[in-house]
């Protein structure tokens, strides 16, 4: 039965304090995480041509770029390494003179308040590409948690708030956890990528952070993009072994999961507005063909609409410049 004209829904929508008033979902800049790339090197910040307005920086350069989202009020960053070398081991990963262990001491010392996340993993410091040791061109799963432990513990070292493992190997949020605490870092939380999709959309990511793998696909560790149900299950596994934080990757096509993962387990969920989705709203914005800023507002906005508390975007800046 009609309720009209005795309700009318666009009462509430007549001018632009009505609609703030009754808005159900408010962006904020304390919602953005801004993921950052650093790199060998002095004075330096290459532009990544697949993510325009995204750099590989130098240490020096990079402390500069992280002093500017302080001011802008972004609360925190995660920061992915591009090694001077690489091998089957990955050593610059867990090195404590590597990559990541001088950028979190430097920002540590320039911008203390500033929450530095890490990411976790090998692909960028393997000369294979792949996340973890290889036998026999397979990815080896039990041998590769002792050097992402290593890993973990070296960047907390460092100086890291957060430790963000991103491989997809099992048991790895219980190895890291173990790891921490055993060293005295029982209070440093795990961001777990809990249900992280082998993508399409990471493209520009794997220019960013020269770290395609050299043969095969990512498919055998990570998520299968046809399937919610293991999701949780490989959510429920990782609060199980200590994560603080899970997260959904990518955001845009698995809103569905994130809102479940919310849903079911009421814990702190990231979801990560990966590469391609940037990429694709820049190639768009530059050809004329949409309104960039609010394409980006509107698709951060469901994302958190969806059920997140987090997002990692390379938008942060550009979205906090508009709010």
């Amino acid at each position: 039965m009609s309720t009209f004209p005795i309700y009318r829904p666009r009462r509430l929508r007549a001018n632009e304090n009505l609609r703030r008033l009754v808005r159900e979902t408010a962006l904020s800049v304390d919602d953005l995480i801004y993921p950052m790339f650093v790199m060998h090197g002095n004075d330096t910040a290459i532009e990544i041509s697949a993510m325009p307005g995204c750099y590989q920086y130098s240490v020096d350069r990079l402390v500069i770029a992280a002093k500017e989202l302080v001011t802008l009020g972004i609360p925190g960053i995660i920061l992915f390494g591009i090694p001077a070398s690489k091998n089957p081991l990955g050593t610059e990963a867990y090195a404590e003179d590597g990559i990541i262990q001088q950028a979190v001491r430097a920002i540590k010392d320039a911008v203390p308040d500033l929450l530095v996340i890490t990411d976790v993993c090998l692909c960028e410091y393997t000369d294979h590409g792949h996340c973890g040791l290889i036998e026999a061109n397979e990815v080896q799963n039990d041998p590769t948690l002792e050097l992402l432990a290593k890993e973990s513990l070296s960047h907390a070292r460092a100086g890291a708030d957060v430790i963000a493992p991103s491989d997809m190997m099992d048991g790895r949020v219980g190895a890291i956890r173990e790891a921490l605490d055993e060293n005295g870092y029982e209070n440093i939380p795990i961001m777990a990528y809990s249900a992280k999709y082998a993508s399409a959309f990471y493209g520009p990511f794997r220019e960013a952070a020269e770290s395609a793998p050299q043969f095969g696909d990512r498919r055998s560790y990570q998520m299968d993009p046809a399937n919610a149900e293991e999701a949780l299950r490989e959510v429920a596994l990782d609060i199980q072994e200590g994560a603080d934080i899970l997260m959904v990757k990518p955001a845009l096509a698995y809103l569905d999961v994130i809102h479940r993962v919310k849903t079911e387990f009421q814990v702190p969920v990231a979801a990560y507005n990966v590469s391609g989705e940037y990429a694709m709203i820049k190639a768009a914005a530059q050809n004329g063909w949409i309104d960039e800023a609010r394409v980006a507002l509107e698709t951060l906005t469901s994302i958190k609409r969806a059920g997140a508390d987090m997002i990692l975007t390379y938008f942060a800046k550009f979205v906090v410049e508009r709010l």
